[in-house]
């Protein structure tokens, strides 16, 4: 039997399995993989291929991999737990961006000490190099090995309507319900760490039981492990959640609830700085200004779509099975709101395309474990525009907008840490979409060839679009390597049809426009937090809440301050007055732990010569100059948006 094996076609035995197959073409490369692709699909390396199989084996350099052995270590987690904690209930353990984790029920919550024994009992069983292996069971058998696991049960019962036999996989004395793909035996999982133990409701809804969490992350050699976790430990200085809080960005309230944080001055003058930049951005390139309600009855949603794809998702004020009372609803985004604009009158091929953006304040119901500081919320902000164009404008305008996306993530500091993914529907998840294949195979098709035209290097992700079309996210991954969508660019051609949208064409024809749905910067909250964890809380002068802190030494150099105070705030720059009958080089300390851009000290010497002394966060002591040389200095700073 024929196979291709890492672009080599050989020769092996039927039956032999995709580790004999790379073992007989080389042997070390054999023993560094973890898995392998088959006809791009994930296997383990005990599958055993077919007749012309093209095979590529991964190792742990590779992110899907890395998936498979971190998917491995939760089962190796949760077997340590059942030795340790015979009592415990089994939720879920799957693999992550960074590690994995695995969900309990277990009578009281996880200790430190407890975490220290269970790595202690991993390390053991890692020794043991029990092999993985997968079977199947009909339903009935495998609610029979799983009557002692409720949660088992329930998704076990989730796919008894599929008519299919349910996977599990076995190692040693621990068997767990499960898809896979795993690695061939545990020994490879040399180094581990239990990072933490955090409570988590039952697949995120608060109605359900509150289970324990535990985090981790695992590799191949001990000093890739130590290597991470000094990551971790920078990363966790540089947390928005915590920087962000010392320095009063931001703050939450129990009675006010999750996801729905306060951005104190500091917080708001920075989204306040970057909104009306962004808006003045969109203006020059065309943007119409809208203001759209924050509410709609649920008619518009019905319109749209959304009350039948997005009403779990979406925060409703009334009764929807009362069909004697209206019943509205909190916006989840500003799109329907937009077309109402297109649709006022009557429009012809010249007025397009339409291009309206909005300052949008939309509101999401979230699910409570999901909340995390400024980057997952219910209430956000978000820099929201709907193009209304003629498909020969599509590609053109798509260009523009991602033009604008990439121009506003440079200038802020973050593009070079972005990827983008070409974000397509399922067929096989239907009931989630709006449209026909055929619309849905036009409309991948039109915005992939726009993507590969623009040399766009992007992946694919498979049930990741809107409910009405295709999408490019752009993604960001915070300190803790969580990756979230911060920009998004969607083609869309079903909305116009909900909404019945038309344009008078050259011929005098009615004509369907197409839609582009996109952002600018995106929501401002997340990039807040993902500046403040970019530059540890020193953003850069343009976008400081604070630019200038003027330091007089001595009260009697305070009327000279407040003279220069006075000077800076009326040529525009945010300044304060430090006024407190404290010594300088205190000052100077705080304003530091402050991570203000420029200091400006002025003794008996500067209010002599009418001079100043100028600190910057980032060079350093710049020396005395005249206070008209250091707001030329610093307005060159501000006017490039120089990153410091």
């Amino acid at each position: 039997m024929q196979v291709k094996i890492n672009g080599q076609m050989i020769e092996i035995e039927a039956g032999k399995n995709i580790f004999d197959a790379a073992f007989a073409l080389d042997p070390a490369v054999a023993r560094e993989a973890l898995c392998a692709l088959v006809n791009e699909e994930v296997r383990e390396l005990t599958y055993v291929p077919s007749e012309g199989d093209e095979i590529t084996t991964l190792t742990f350099e590779d992110e899907r991999a890395r998936k498979v052995f971190w998917h491995t270590t939760s089962h190796l987690l949760a077997q340590a737990v059942k030795r340790l904690f015979p009592d415990a209930k089994f939720a879920i353990g799957p693999a992550i961006d960074a590690g994995f984790y695995y969900d309990f029920e277990v009578a009281k919550p996880f200790t430190a000490e407890d975490l220290q024994k269970i790595t202690a009992e991993m390390k053991k069983i890692v020794k043991e190099r029990l092999r993985l292996e997968r079977f199947e069971l009909p339903v009935a058998e495998a609610k029979e090995l799983m009557k002692d696991e409720p949660y088992k049960l329930e998704l076990i019962e989730e796919h008894a309507g599929k008519g299919e036999n349910i996977s599990f996989y076995r190692q040693g004395d621990f068997t767990d319900l499960c898809a896979g793909p795993h690695l061939f035996d545990v020994s490879k999982i040399k180094a581990i760490a239990l990072l933490s133990s955090t409570g988590a409701y039952w697949r995120g809804d608060s109605n359900r039981p509150m289970l324990q969490r535990i985090y981790g992350i695992s590799f191949l050699k001990a000093a890739e492990l130590e290597e991470h976790l000094a990551k971790l430990e920078e990363a966790r200085k540089r947390d928005h959640n915590k920087i962000g809080r010392e320095l009063e960005y931001f703050t939450t309230v129990d009675v006010i609830g999750q996801g729905l944080p306060i951005l104190l001055p500091k917080g708001a003058k920075v989204v306040q700085t970057l909104q009306r930049w962004v808006e003045d951005e969109e203006e020059k390139r065309g943007y119409l200004l809208t203001k759209t309600p924050l509410m709609a009855k649920s008619d518009l949603y019905k319109i749209s779509g959304h009350w039948d794809h997005y009403l779990d998702g979406m925060f409703v004020l009334g009764d929807p099975t009362d069909e004697s009372k209206e019943c509205f609803a909190m916006r989840p985004m500003t799109c329907p709101f937009q077309y109402q604009v297109f649709l006022n009158r009557m429009r012809s091929y010249r007025d397009l395309p339409m291009r309206l953006g909005e300052t949008s304040t939309l509101f999401r119901n979230e699910d409570s474990g999901e909340m995390h500081g400024l980057i997952r919320v219910r209430q956000f902000t978000i820099s929201e525009g709907h193009l209304i164009l003629r498909p020969d404008q599509l590609e053109a305008e798509f260009k523009g907008c991602l033009e604008l996306a990439k121009y506003c993530l440079e200038t802020v500091g973050m593009l070079e840490d972005c990827t983008f993914r070409f974000s397509q529907w399922d067929p096989n998840n239907k009931e989630k979409y709006i449209g026909t294949p055929e619309q849905w195979d036009e409309a991948q098709g039109i915005m992939g060839k726009i993507l590969d035209d623009l040399g766009v290097e992007y992946t694919i992700g498979i049930d990741e679009a809107a409910f009405y079309g295709p999408k490019l996210d752009i993604q960001y991954r915070n300190v803790f390597g969580k990756e979230d969508t911060i920009v998004t660019i969607q083609v869309d051609q079903l909305l116009a049809e909900q909404f019945d949208m038309s344009y008078i064409d050259q011929s005098g024809q009615k004509v369907r426009p197409y839609i582009i749905h996109r952002t600018s910067l995106g929501c401002y909250e997340r990039t807040l937090a993902y500046l403040i964890e970019k530059y540890a809380g020193a953003l850069p002068t343009w976008m400081a809440p604070t630019q200038v802190r003027v330091l007089p030494i001595s009260e009697r150099t305070m009327e000279k301050s407040a003279e220069v105070y006075q000077q800076l705030r009326a040529a525009g720059l945010r300044v304060e007055l430090d006024e407190r009958n404290e010594k300088i080089g205190y000052k100077i300390r705080e304003a530091q732990m402050q991570k203000i851009p420029y200091m400006v000290i002025i003794g008996e010497k500067e209010a002599e010569a009418g001079t100043v002394s100028v600190r910057s966060r980032q060079d350093g002591d710049l020396g005395s100059m005249p206070v008209e040389d250091f707001l030329k200095l610093i307005k060159e700073v501000i006017d490039t948006k120089a990153k410091k």
